[in-house]
C-alpha cells in the first residue's frame, strides 16, 4: 500500500511514560546518568518507504502521518504503529497532502501545522484517531514549511520554517492549534532545525538559514521567553533528527552541506553547558522524525538518497554499578536485583522462553518487554502453546524456532506476526512413531537445510529435512545408554557445528560430547564441575562452555581434553545459580545464562565473576519483569544478525512474509 505519512524531524520528550500532560523529564540524579547512547537497527519495517513526515505519540501509540514517498510526491495518509509489535495500520487521511510540516498531540487528536505540496501552506490540519475524521482547525500567522515543533506540558512550541521566499525567525506558543502567540525571535531566519523540549527549555540546533546551513544551538527558556545561544555543533547541518533521554538533547544524522546524510550523533547538555559528539548512526540517516517510547526512542523512515523503510532506535547505556557482594544474601534467599542489572551489556534483542509462564518474551537492553506469545493481539496458536523449554532466532529475526517441551511438540513462528509456519508432533501426547516426540529438547537449524532436535525421552536426535519431514536420527529408539552412535543416554542438548557435527549433553552418565554428523565420537567428557551439564556450547576459540543443571548450579568452560578454563559456581549470595540450564557466549566476552529455578536471566562478566545484567526479579510471576523457569534464550544483534548459532539457509522452512 501507498504509506502517506512527513515533517519536522523533531518532537522531543521524556523518556519515561508520558503523563497526560506529556512534561518532559527532569535530568535525572548523578548516578543514573548516561555515559553512552545507543542507536541500532530495529527489527521493524514501514509498509512504504517515506521521509520527513509527522510522528508523534499519545503515550501509548505513534501516530504518522503526511510525508514524501519514494517518488518525492507528498502523501496525506495517517497511520498508528504499535510499539510492541511494530505493525503499522492505516487509520485514514489528512485533509491536504503534505509533507515538511510540524505536528504534535492536543487533547486527544494529530495536529499538523503548515507543510509543503506544491507550495507552503498555513492550514492547521487535525486528525482524531478514535472517529478516523480529518477537519482543517485553524491557520497559521503565517504559510509555513520545514518548521519544527517541541512540547511543553500542554504548550506546542513551533520553531522557524520557510514562508516561500525566506526562513522565518519567530518562535510561535499554541496550546490548541488555533490561536498562536510569538515568545522569542531567533537572531535569523532558521528552517529545517533539529528542535527538542529538555524540561521547561526548547532545544534548536542547526538548520538552514537564508545563507546556507547552521552549526548553532539555542536555549529558549520557555518561563521567560529567553532565548540563548549555547554554542554550536562540531559542523552545521540540517534536517537532523533531535530527541531527548535522560535529561540530554541528542541530534542525530542530517544531511552536510553538500546535501549528503550523515551519521554523527551529537549532546548536548544543558545543565553541565557541554556539547559533545555521542557515537553515530548505523548509516547516514536524513529527514527522520523522532519520537520517545516507552523503550526510548524510535527513528522512523527518513532519507539516505530515497526515503527508507527503516525504523531505528535509540536507547541510553548508564554507568555500571557494584555487584553487591556474593555473600550479602543467604544462601536460600530469591536473588534481588542488583544495581549492576541497570547496565545494558548487550546490543539487540534477547529472545527469552519464559517456561513457567507458557509464552515468549523478547525483551531489549533496557529490560522492556517488546514482544510476547501468545497475545491477543496476534493470532491464535494452533494447539495449546504450554512449557516452551528453548526458542531460537531464525530466518534473520524474522521467525522463532521453539520445543514445547511437556507438550512435545515444534513450531516455527513468524516474527513478529506471531503467524505459525510449522508445527511437528501431537501437542499433549508423546510418542516416538512419526508425528510423535517425546520431551524434544533444543530444536535447532541443522547445516544445509533443516532441523534438529534432542527427543529426550525417545533418546535420540530426530533430523528433519529443509521442508520439516522427519528423515533420519542418531540413537535406538528408547535405550537411554552413552554407546554412541548406536545409543544416546538421554540427551538434554544438540547443538549443531557448522561443519554438521553436534555438541551433546547426555543425562545419563553425564557426558558431553562432540559427534559427527553420524553420531560417530569426535571426544566425550564427564566434567567434575558439570554432573548434570545440559546444552554445550562451542565459543570462538574452540573451547566450550556447559552449564551445570544442578542447587547450586555453575558454568563451566573446557577444552577437547576436558581441562577447566573457567568454572563460575558461587554458592552462596546473589550471584548464586538455581539449575542454570543454559550459558552463552556473548559476541562481547560475557556470557549469558538462563537461572531456572531463581527465575531470571543473567549476563556474567567472566572477567570479574559478577553479574552485571538481569532480567528477572528472583521471584517467580507473570508481571513485568517477571519470569517462571524460564529455559531458554538467544540474541538477536543489530542488523538482524544471530550470533549464537547457525541459521536457516535461504531455501529452509521458510517464514513467508511474517
Amino acid at each position: 500500500m501507498a504509506l502517506a505519512l512527513v515533517a519536522a524531524a523533531c518532537i522531543g520528550g521524556s523518556t519515561a511514560e508520558p503523563s497526560p500532560t506529556f512534561e518532559p523529564s527532569a535530568r535525572p540524579s548523578p548516578s543514573l546518568v548516561a555515559t553512552a547512547l545507543l542507536i541500532s537497527d530495529t527489527l521493524y519495517s514501514l509498509p512504504a518507504p517515506v521521509q520527513r513526515e509527522v510522528a508523534v505519540t499519545d503515550g501509548s501509540t505513534v501516530y504518522l502521518a503526511g510525508g514524501l514517498d519514494s517518488s518525492d510526491a507528498s502523501v496525506g495518509g495517517v497511520f498508528s504503529m504499535d510499539t510492541a509489535t511494530g505493525e503499522v495500520t492505516s487509520l485514514g487521511s489528512t485533509r491536504n497532502v503534505f509533507h515538511d510540516a510540524a505536528g504534535a498531540m492536543i487533547d486527544g487528536k494529530l495536529v499538523i501545522f503548515g507543510g509543503g505540496s506544491s507550495a507552503g501552506t498555513d492550514t492547521v490540519q487535525a486528525f482524531d484517531p478514535a472517529t478516523k475524521t480529518a477537519s482543517v482547525i485553524g491557520h497559521l500567522p503565517v504559510a509555513l514549511s520545514d518548521l519544527s515543533a517541541a512540547v511543553v506540558g500542554r504548550t506546542v512550541y513551533l520553531v522557524g520554517g520557510y514562508d516561500g521566499n525566506t526562513p522565518r525567525a519567530e518562535i510561535y506558543a499554541t496550546t490548541d492549534g488555533r490561536t498562536f502567540r510569538t515568545v522569542a525571535a531567533m537572531p535569523h531566519g532558521l528552517r529545517y532545525a533539529a528542535v527538542t523540549a529538555v524540561g521547561a527549555t526548547v532545544v534548536i540546533a542547526g538548520g538552514q538559514t537564508a545563507t546556507g546551513q547552521s552549526d548553532e544551538v539555542f536555549a529558549l527558556d520557555t518561563t521567560t521567553g529567553a532565548l540563548t545561544r549555547l554554542g554550536t555543533l562540531d559542523a552545521p547541518v540540517s534536517e537532523a533528527s533531535a530527541f531527548t533521554l535522560g535529561g540530554i538533547a541528542y541530534v542525530a544524522g542530517g544531511r552536510d552541506a553538500a546535501g549528503l546524510a550523515v551519521a554523527s550523533v551529537t549532546a548536548i547538555d544543558l545543565s553541565a553547558g557541554v556539547i559533545s559528539p555521542a557515537g553515530r548512526l548505523p548509516r547516514p540517516l536524513a529527514d527522520a522524525p523522532a519520537v520517545a517510547v516507552a523503550d526510548g526512542v524510535f527513528l522512523i523512515g527518513g532519507w539516505r538518497g530515497t526515503a527508507v523503510t527503516d525504523v531505528e532506535s535509540a536507547s541510553l547505556v548508564p554507568e555500571s554499578a557494584t555487584t553487591p557482594a556474593a555473600s550479602a544474601t543467604p544462601a536460600d534467599s530469591p536473588p534481588t536485583l542488583p544495581a549492576s542489572a541497570q547496565a545494558r551489556p548487550f546490543a539487540g534483542l534477547l529472545l527469552i522462553a519464559d517456561r513457567g509462564n507458557n509464552r515468549l518474551l523478547v525483551v531489549n537492553t533496557m529490560q522492556h518487554t517488546v514482544w510476547r506469545y501468545p497475545s491477543p493481539n496476534l493470532p491464535a496458536p494452533p494447539f495449546r502453546f504450554y512449557f516452551p523449554d528453548d526458542a531460537f532466532w531464525v530466518h534473520g529475526g524474522r521467525a522463532i524456532l521453539v520445543n514445547e517441551e511437556e507438550n512435545h511438540a515444534l513450531a516455527l513462528i513468524a516474527y513478529p506476526s506471531g503467524k505459525t509456519i510449522w508445527t511437528y508432533g501431537h501437542a499433549g501426547v508423546p510418542g516416538s512413531g512419526t508425528g510423535y516426540l517425546h520431551q524434544p529438547d533444543d530444536v535447532y537449524p541443522y547445516p544445509g537445510g533443516g532441523l534438529v532436535v534432542a527427543d529426550a525421552q525417545n533418546c535420540r536426535l530426530l533430523f528433519f529435512d529443509a521442508a520439516g519431514h522427519p528423515t533420519r536420527q542418531i540413537g535406538t529408539t528408547g535405550v537411554c545408554d552413552h554407546h554412541l552412535p548406536a545409543t544416546v543416554g538421554y540427551p538434554n542438548g544438540d547443538t549443531p557445528l557448522p561443519n554438521g557435527h553436534l555438541l551433546v549433553s547426555e543425562l545419563n552418565g553425564g557426558w558431553v560430547d562432540e559427534v559427527t554428523a553420524t553420531g560417530h565420537i569426535v571426544w566425550a567428557q564427564q566434567l567434575p564441575q558439570a554432573t548434570t551439564p545440559s546444552d554445550p556450547q562451542r565459543l570462538a576459540d574452540g573451547s566450550y562452555l556447559v552449564a551445570n543443571y544442578e542447587k547450586p548450579g555453575g558454568i563451566v568452560r573446557f577444552d577437547g581434553s576436558g581441562k577447566v578454563l573457567w568454572w563460575y559456581h558461587p554458592t552462596t549470595g546473589t550471584g548464586a545459580l538455581d539449575h542454570p540450564s543454559l550459558a552463552v557466549p556473548l559476541p562481547n566476552g560475557l556470557v549469558a545464562a538462563v537461572d531456572d529455578y531463581h527465575h531470571r536471566v543473567v549476563i556474567i562478566d567472566p572477567v570479574t565473576d559478577t553479574i552485571v545484567w538481569q532480567y528477572g526479579t528472583g521471584v517467580a510471576g507473570s508481571g513485568g519483569g517477571q519470569l517462571s523457569f524460564p529455559d531458554g534464550l538467544d540474541l538477536l544483534l543489530p542488523g538482524n544478525v544471530i550470533p549464537l548459532h547457525i541459521d536457516f539457509p535461504t531455501a529452509a522452512i521458510r517464514p513467508g512474509r511474517p
